[in-house]
């Protein structure tokens, strides 16, 4: 990381709207389908377990790991699957999806049980077996995570949740926290790390308040307040905030000796390890000026984009102009509403026909701004001119694959220049040469 990551990252200051923070999740209605993908992590697709005419309920696996770096997939919702077909992700890329009709019973699968856990390997079979996978939008699988080649002495819980509108990990803290517990005791305990920090925004003094009372006689759980600054939850700010450590250039978090899981992925992990019920819901922020009711749904996966905001409802004389997936400063702009949610669906941004137009865009006034409040300390103006000028070498030198495209130089910027999306072809461009064998 830069030299001058400590001086330098400061985030931009972004509005406070948690509108919904006090919103308890409540199950949305039951969707008449869900269309679950066998690619919702990172790493290989699942392989479908199941054909058309199957009957499947909710916890069945209907989709096998397909690789070392991959993630089981189960079923939602009880009833008979009607297609296993191609589907077009996000990215452009081909997976196979699951079509299940919903029966309307949510009966759970008898097999559904609570693992036995008993050493170190048992426990990575159950992780692995449940299909856990970073909720906090990435993805990665779980297990995985947890077998890192390097010394691990800490365990750190990303509990931040900066990203303006969303509230679901506010809740999960505010909702489960014995089984946020749970889970972190039972990785301290099988995989032999030491110690826990749970890193929380101070703009949030009742989960701090909670979980200070839930660990208060656990000396290896620290609860560690964090000022409230959008990128404080880039798992590289989090681990230099939270540890005072840095992660070597291009290596991962366990590189400086820590494990990095969001907070409701190690709460799914103790949820999981009572009941043996894998993620098939989540909680799902529904926000935004044209949102009629905001709030946090507890929704199936698969179950498409506009059966969620159906429920939430459009608000009367508003045209609706965007969604956005996630939250709105790093969540992309939905293409089709018919686009089902994942496990890593955090929430949808409803944005009004108003909001959602694009501002002009003026001339760089060179104020310096998306320098001063890039949280990873990099200089988008000059990263600007290499990429224009396709010079590999110099997008090196100035780091641009440290880039996480949070936003904060576009929100800055008063020209209202495109710097984020720039930052993000200039890293594409760069990792892309790398790759070929570029200059580096």
């Amino acid at each position: 990381m830069l030299n001058k990551l400590k001086r330098a990252a400061l985030g931009a200051h972004t509005p406070h709207d948690k509108a919904t923070a006090a919103s308890k999740p409540v199950p949305m209605p039951l969707p008449a389908q869900v269309r679950i993908l066998m690619s919702q992590h990172i790493g290989a697709p699942a392989k479908a377990l199941v054909k058309k005419g199957d009957e499947v309920f909710v916890g069945t696996k209907i989709g096998e790991a397909g690789g070392f770096v991959s993630a089981n997939i189960h079923s939602s919702v009880s009833g008979t699957v009607a297609a296993v077909e191609p589907f077009r992700l996000s990215n452009g890329r081909m997976c196979d999806s699951v079509v299940i009709k919903t029966d309307g019973k949510q009966t759970v699968d008898p097999a559904v049980k609570a693992p036995e856990v008993t050493d170190k390997a048992s426990f990575l079979a159950a992780v692995r077996e449940s299909g856990l996978v970073g909720l906090g939008g990435a993805g990665f699988p779980t297990d995985v995570k947890l077998q890192p080649k390097d010394p691990v002495d800490t365990l750190l819980i990303n509990a931040s949740e900066c990203e303006v509108w969303l509230t679901s990990d506010t809740q999960e803290m505010l909702n489960c926290a014995d089984d946020i517990v749970r889970g972190i005791e039972a990785v301290l305990k099988y995989t032999g790390i030491p110690k826990c920090v749970i890193g929380i925004e101070n703009n949030k003094p009742e989960c701090i308040d909670l979980l200070c009372q839930k660990t208060k006689d656990k000396p290896a759980i620290e609860v560690k307040p964090l000022p409230s600054v959008y990128g404080t939850g880039a798992e590289l700010i989090l681990i230099e905030k939270c540890l005072g450590r840095e992660v070597p250039h291009g290596g991962l978090p366990a590189a400086a000796g820590a494990i990095v899981m969001n907070v409701t992925s190690v709460s799914s992990l103790g949820k999981y390890l009572a009941t043996g019920m894998p993620v098939v819901s989540r909680v799902i922020t529904v926000d935004g000026d044209a949102c009629e009711k905001p709030q946090n749904l507890i929704v199936p996966v698969g179950t498409s984009y506009e059966d969620v905001l159906n429920t939430a409802g459009l608000k009367g004389g508003v045209t609706l102009g965007k969604v956005v997936a996630g939250g709105a400063m790093m969540g992309p702009a939905v293409r089709d509403l018919s686009y089902p949610t994942t496990k890593t669906t955090s929430g949808l941004i409803m944005l009004s026909e108003a909001t959602a137009q694009p501002p002009q865009v003026n001339p760089c006034i060179r104020c310096g701004r998306c320098v001063e409040y890039c949280p990873m300390g990099l200089e988008p103006v000059e990263v600007n001119q290499a990429y224009a000028a396709r010079d590999v070498q110099e997008l090196g030198k100035l780091h641009v694959d440290y880039c996480f495209n949070c936003g904060s130089c576009t929100f800055v910027c008063p020209a209202k220049r495109p710097c984020t999306q720039m930052m993000g072809l200039a890293k594409a461009f760069y990792l892309g040469e790398i790759k070929k064998g570029g200059n580096k």
